[in-house]
């Protein structure tokens, strides 16, 4: 029954909870417009996947000190995620929406060859998800949400 009591796992998946849970308010904040399904998808502010490697880390700190071997792994893995997230992912959905620009402009092309028209949407193309990766302003507040939410729990629970 150890690992229910681990708690830098239930850190990290508090955060990634709340982390999810907090993009609905600050998106309506931002839009006026309420998005349910942000609750599930990837990418937006803050970015989950900083919050729950922030939160595993500080979690791994409390618990094994920050000369642990523990910790400098769970560190570099933070530092790694985040850079990717930043990077790589955000890359790949800046790609995304030129790419979905180019498949509609081809879809008004062929409109006006063929009965594309008569076919539904969903048969016409499928889009990439553009929402893959974060800005740096979304994996720090992910970061920070993180290794605040951790501090608190500890201290709520361990104290």
């Amino acid at each position: 029954m150890d690992f229910f009591m681990n708690f830098p796992f239930w850190a990290a998946l508090a955060a990634i909870f709340f982390a999810q849970f907090v993009k609905v308010p600050i998106q309506f904040i931002a839009t006026r417009r309420l998005d349910w399904s942000l609750l599930t998808s990837t990418g937006g502010m803050p970015s989950s996947h900083s919050a729950a490697v922030t939160a595993l880390s500080t979690g791994v700190a409390l618990e094994t000190g920050l000369d642990s071997a523990v910790f400098a792994v769970a560190a570099v893995f933070a530092i790694i995620t985040m850079f990717d997230a930043t990077g790589v992912r955000r890359q790949a959905g800046e790609q995304a929406i030129v790419l979905n620009q180019l498949v509609a402009d081809f879809a008004k092309f062929v409109v006006e060859a063929k009965v594309w028209q008569q076919k539904p949407e969903q048969e016409k193309r499928k889009e990439l998800k553009e929402l893959l990766g974060h800005k740096p302003i979304e994996v720090f507040f992910g970061g920070l949400t993180g290794v605040l939410l951790t501090l608190l729990l500890y201290f709520l629970f361990n104290v």
